[in-house]
Order: C-alpha cells, then structure tokens, then sequence
C-alpha cells in the first residue's frame, strides 16, 4: 500500500511558512524528515503540519529557534508542570519589553531630530547628530 501525504509546497501553504523555510527546520531538527517517495519527494503528514504550526507561531512570537526547540521538548510531556514554559515566557517578555523601551528611546531621540527648524543641511539637525 502506497503512503499518502502532501508535498512541501502543501505543508508550506498550510501552514504559512516557505519552502526553505521547512528545509531549514528539518536541517535543524525541529521539522522531523518526512517520508521520501521512490522519487525522492517529501511527504508530510499531519503531524508535520501540527508541529509546523506550532513552530511557526512560537517564531511569530519572537522565540529563537532553540527556544523553541526547548518549547516542543516541553510540549512532548504535556503531564509535567509548566513552570519551565512559564519561565522560558516570562524571560522571553522581558526581553521584549526591554527591546520596546530601547525603541521608545530611539523614537523619541528620532522626533527632535526630525523637528528641524533649519533651511540649510549646515543647520539640518540630523546631520549634526550624525556627524556628532
């Protein structure tokens, strides 16, 4: 009996994520190697498209690559505590809300400088923070 699945093209559509993209995850070893038919094409079942998902939501959210590798480790043993997943979010979120604070910063450091009263470059305060 012939194995049925779907393409990488499929997978990809399925679950919004390129096709090197899903090369790249299985390259790494977040994307377990799908089924191969006689020639050579990949079949993804299901379950490809279950963990895809949930890798590419867990990206969405700015979680590294091995961070969600540990996150799917966790997610293989779903009767143990959550308190690793808790601290892996709540270490994520701090480094979030420290990247907005620096962006905050840098927003407002970009408004006086693009508050120019001046007609010339000579007096363009943009060059002169960048020069200075």
């Amino acid at each position: 009996m012939a194995r049925t699945g779907i393409t990488i093209g499929e997978l990809g559509k399925r679950t919004g994520v390129n096709v090197e993209t899903v090369r790249y995850y299985e390259k790494v070893g977040l994307l377990p190697e799908p089924h191969r038919t006689a020639a050579g094409y990949r079949q993804y079942g299901e379950a490809h498209v279950r963990r895809l998902r949930f890798i590419r939501r867990g990206r969405d959210l700015g979680f590294s690559v091995e961070a969600v590798r540990a996150l799917l480790q966790l997610a293989e043993h779903p009767d143990q505590p959550c308190a690793d997943a808790d601290h892996m979010a709540a270490q994520h979120l701090a480094e979030v809300e420290e990247r907005i604070a620096d962006l905050v910063r840098l927003r407002d450091g970009l408004r006086q400088m693009v508050t120019c009263r001046g007609h010339s470059v000579a007096e363009c305060r943009i060059i002169d923070a960048l020069i200075g």
